[in-house]
C-alpha cells in the first residue's frame, strides 16, 4: 500500500518535507565546520552548510631509470549526491615536473587528453560542460601547484583521472633523491583585495599582489582519526648500478631487491594520509657513484640531451675567511608544532659554526619582524649565548609577512667581513613569490642566500628559486632527526670552495642550452643542463674556477642512454628560463605566446598551456547546470590548525631580559589573533555563512510539518463532520 494512503495527503507531504533533507544528509554526513574536520575529505556545500562526502584516493607510481623519473598520479573522485557536480581539486607536484599526459577513465571508457593553448583548452572544457559531456582540465597555477577540474560528474558516480610527468633526480653529496609533495599548505596572501578575476573556490581572496589567490588556496582540513585523505606510493628504481641503501626520511618503506640492480619500493603504512611530502633517497655502493651521466632523445629530427657532470674534488687552497652571517627564522603560525622546534634547533646549529672572527645577527618574522641586535655583532661567547636564549623563547604565531624581513636581512650594515651569508629558515608558505624573487635580485649585492626548508610540506618552488636567485643552495629538513646532519652538510658546503664562472663548450654552434647561465656549484653538487644539439656535436667541455684554480672536464657525447622524455625536460627548463625573463623586462605577451607554443609542441602543461580531455558522449541533462564542489587538502603534518587559521589569542608580548632589541613595531593582538596566513577563518572564507546552534533545515522542516499537521487535522475534522452528517441522513 502506498504511504500516502495511510495518512492524509497534507500530513504525508509535510512528512516528506521533514524527512527528505535528512535522507540526503545521511548520504553526506553531518554538518561540519572546517575546524571540526579531523582528517581530509570532500566537503559538499548544502543548504544547511558544509557536509562530508566520500573521499578521493591518490595513487602515486614512480619509475626511476638512471637520472630520470617518470611518475603517474591517479586520483579517484566520487560524487555522493543526487545531483550533477563539477569538482575542482588543487594539488601539488614537484616544481620542475614536466606534465605531459592526462587519461580519464569512466567505467570501461578511456579518454586521453591533449595539450592546447590555455584559453583554448578552457573554452573546450567549458563547451563540453555546457553540452552535458564529461571533461577534465589540468592547469598550472604555479610551477608546483596544479588544478584538476572535472565537469558533469553524475549522481553517485566515480571518475578516475591519471596525469603523468617527468623530472630528473637530485644528486647531492653521493645521494640521489626525489621529493614528491602530497599537500598544498596554506599560504600567506598579502596585498589589497581586488574584486575581479575570482573564478575558483579557494579560501583566498585575490589581491593586487597575488591576483590568483583563489586558485592556490584550497579549503583545508586537519589530520586525525576517522575520515582520511588516503594515498598509496610505489616506486621502481633502476639506477644502472648497485645501491647501498634505499630509504625515506618521511615515510616507513618496504624495499625489495628484484632482478639485477632494480629495487621495488612501497609505503609500509596502508593507511597513509596525504599530509606531508614523500621523500625517496638512494645511495650507490662505494665506488659506483657516477661522475657523469648523459641521456639522449631524438624528436622530429632534433637531438636533445640531459647532462649531469660531477666536478672533480680539489682541496681548498686558502684558509677559511671571516664571515658575517644573518640568520632569519620564520615564526609565523604555519611554523607551529614540529616546525618551530626544528627551526630553533637549526638556528642553534648555525650559531655553533661561528668563530670569534665572525659576526652575526638573528631576525625573526611573522606578521612583522624583529632583529636580535640593531647591527651584526662579533660572535663572542656572550653574544651567542644571548642569541640562543632569545631563539629558545620564540613562539610561532601570526602571518608570514616575509618581504620586510628578507629586505632587512639583505641590507648590508656596518660589517665588512670577507663573506656575507644569509641563512633563511622557513616553510615558504607564501603566495607572493614573484615579489620576493624580485627583491632578492635587486637587493642581493654581495650577500649569498641559503634557504632551509622546514616542516612536512615546504613550498619547494619558492625555496629552490630563492636560493637560485640568491646564488646559494637549498636544504630541506623534513624531520627533527635530520636537523643536525643537514645543517652540518650545509655549512660544510658554505665553508668549501665554490665552483664559479662555469662555462660549457659543446664544440659546435647552434646549441640551445638551459639554463643559459650556470649557477655556482657547491661541494658535492653536480652541474645539470639540458640542451638541444646539432648532430655534429661530439664532445662537451665543462670548466670553471675554484679559488684561484681552474677546473676542466672533457666528455665525449658519443653513446649515452636513449630515454623518452628528455625533450620535455629540456622544454620545461626553457619555459622556466622564459618565465624568469619577465623579471628582466620581457613583455608578458611575448613570453606567454612563446611558452604556449612550446607547451603545445612538446605536449607540456605550462602556465599558458593546459591538458584537456573530453568525452564525446553527453551524459548530463542539458537543462541541469553542475554545481561546483571543491576538494580540500589536509593540513600538513605537524601544523596547528588554530595557529594557522586563528582562534587563539596571541600573548601580549614576548619578553626577555637578555636581548638588546632594535625597535620594530609588532602587530597587536587584534591584528594577529586569527591571521597566520593573512586571512579570516577558513570556514568563512570558503563561503559558509555564520549560523546559530539550530540548523535552518530543521526549523524549516518543523515549521512545514506544523503547517502540514494543522492542515491534516483540519481535513480530518472536516471529514468526520461529513461522515456524521451522512450518517444522520
Amino acid at each position: 500500500m502506498r504511504a500516502d494512503r495511510l495518512l492524509p495527503r497534507p500530513f504525508f507531504l509535510s512528512f516528506l518535507l521533514l524527512f527528505v533533507p535528512w535522507v540526503v544528509a545521511a548520504e553526506l554526513g553531518p554538518v561540519r565546520e572546517p575546524g571540526e574536520m579531523r582528517a581530509g575529505g570532500l566537503l559538499i556545500q548544502t543548504d544547511e552548510g558544509l557536509r562530508e562526502a566520500p573521499l578521493l584516493h591518490t595513487d602515486v607510481a614512480i619509475e626511476v631509470a638512471g637520472l630520470i623519473a617518470r611518475t603517474r598520479v591517479t586520483q579517484r573522485f566520487t560524487n555522493p549526491t543526487t545531483g550533477w557536480v563539477e569538482g575542482i581539486y588543487v594539488f601539488p607536484l614537484p616544481e620542475d615536473a614536466a606534465v605531459d599526459s592526462l587519461i580519464m577513465r569512466i567505467g570501461e571508457r578511456v579518454i586521453e587528453g591533449r595539450v592546447e593553448e590555455r584559453a583554448r583548452a578552457k573554452q573546450t572544457y567549458e563547451r563540453a560542460k555546457s553540452e552535458g559531456r564529461k571533461a577534465s582540465l589540468v592547469e598550472q597555477e604555479r610551477p608546483n601547484v596544479f588544478t584538476t577540474s572535472l565537469a558533469n560528474l553524475g549522481p553517485h558516480e566515480t571518475l578516475e583521472v591519471t596525469i603523468a610527468f617527468q623530472e630528473d633526480a637530485r644528486f647531492d653529496r653521493g645521494r640521489f633523491s626525489l621529493r614528491f609533495p602530497l599537500v598544498v599548505g596554506p599560504r600567506y596572501i598579502p596585498g589589497t583585495p581586488i574584486a575581479n578575476g575570482f573564478s575558483r573556490t579557494g579560501w583566498g581572496v585575490n589581491t593586487a599582489e597575488v591576483p590568483d589567490s583563489a586558485w592556490i588556496t584550497p579549503p583545508v582540513t586537519q589530520r586525525g582519526p576517522g575520515r582520511k585523505n588516503p594515498v598509496s606510493v610505489r616506486a621502481e628504481i633502476d639506477a644502472g648500478f648497485p645501491l647501498e641503501s634505499v630509504s625515506s626520511p618521511s615515510h616507513p618503506l618496504v624495499v625489495r631487491a628484484q632482478r639485477g640492480d632494480v629495487y621495488a619500493v612501497r609505503l609500509d603504512d596502508p593507511d597513509a594520509q596525504a599530509d606531508r611530502d614523500f621523500v625517496l633517497e638512494w645511495i650507490p655502493t662505494v665506488g659506483n657513484a657516477p661522475n657523469a651521466a648523459l641521456f639522449r632523445e631524438e624528436v622530429d629530427g632534433d637531438e636533445y640531451a640531459l647532462l649531469m657532470v660531477m666536478p672533480p674534488q680539489t682541496e681548498a687552497t686558502s684558509a677559511r675567511v671571516s664571515r658575517e652571517m644573518v640568520i632569519v627564522i620564520d615564526t609565523s603560525g604555519s611554523m607551529a608544532g614540529e616546525s618551530i622546534i626544528q627551526a630553533r634547533r637549526a638556528v642553534r646549529e648555525a650559531l655553533a659554526t661561528l668563530r670569534p672572527e665572525d659576526a652575526f645577527n638573528v631576525i625573526e618574522f611573522d606578521s612583522s619582524f624583529r632583529r636580535l641586535f640593531p647591527d651584526s655583532q662579533s660572535a663572542t661567547a656572550e653574544a651567542i649565548a644571548i642569541a640562543n636564549a632569545w631563539v629558545a623563547a620564540l613562539e610561532a604565531e601570526g602571518g608570514t609577512n616575509m618581504l620586510p624581513a628578507l629586505e632587512s636581512a639583505l641590507q648590508p650594515g656596518i660589517e665588512s667581513r670577507a663573506v656575507r651569508q644569509v641563512v633563511f629558515i622557513t616553510d615558504g608558505g607564501v603566495g607572493n613569490e614573484r615579489a620576493l624573487f624580485s627583491s632578492i635580485e635587486q637587493n642581493l649585492g654581495r650577500s649569498r642566500l641559503y634557504t632551509v626548508g622546514i616542516g612536512s610540506a615546504p613550498n619547494g618552488h619558492f625555496m629552490t628559486k630563492a636560493a637560485q636567485y640568491g646564488r646559494g643552495t637549498f636544504t630541506y629538513i623534513g624531520h627533527p632527526a635530520e636537523v643536525v646532519p643537514k645543517m652540518t652538510a650545509l655549512f660544510e658546503k658554505i665553508d668549501s670552495p665554490v665552483l664559479h664562472d662555469l662555462r660549457i663548450d659543446w664544440g659546435e654552434g647552434g646549441v640551445e642550452m638551459w639554463p643559459t647561465r650556470i649557477p655556482d656549484v657547491y661541494a658535492g653538487e653536480p652541474v645539470v643542463v639540458a640542451a638541444r644539439l646539432p648532430k655534429a656535436a661530439k664532445k662537451v667541455v665543462v670548466s670553471g674556477k675554484r679559488g684561484g684554480e681552474t677546473v676542466r672536464l672533457e666528455l665525449a657525447l658519443g653513446g649515452g642512454a636513449d630515454h623518452e622524455g628528455v625533450s620535455r625536460l629540456w622544454a620545461r627548463r626553457k619555459v622556466a628560463g622564459l618565465r624568469d625573463s619577465l623579471r628582466s623586462g620581457r613583455s608578458i605577451d611575448d613570453v606567454s605566446a612563446e611558452v604556449a607554443a612550446i607547451g603545445v609542441r612538446h605536449q607540456l602543461v605550462t602556465r599558458w598551456s593546459s591538458l584537456v580531455a573530453v568525452d564525446m558522449t553527453p551524459t548530463a541533462p542539458l537543462d541541469v547546470a553542475p554545481k561546483t564542489r571543491n576538494v580540500p587538502s589536509l593540513l600538513p603534518k605537524g601544523w596547528d590548525f588554530l595557529k594557522v587559521f586563528g582562534g587563539r589569542k596571541r600573548p601580549e608580548a614576548r619578553k626577555t631580559t637578555l636581548t638588546p632589541v632594535a625597535a620594530s613595531p609588532r602587530d597587536t593582538d587584534a591584528q594577529s589573533a586569527g591571521v597566520a596566513i593573512g586571512q579570516p577563518l577558513a570556514q568563512v572564507q570558503i563561503g559558509r555563512l555564520p549560523q546559530g546552534g539550530t540548523p535552518a533545515t530543521l526549523l524549516i522542516g518543523l515549521g512545514a510539518s506544523g503547517v502540514g499537521l494543522g492542515a491534516s487535522l483540519l481535513a480530518l475534522a472536516r471529514r468526520r463532520r461529513e461522515d456524521r452528517s451522512e450518517a444522520r441522513t
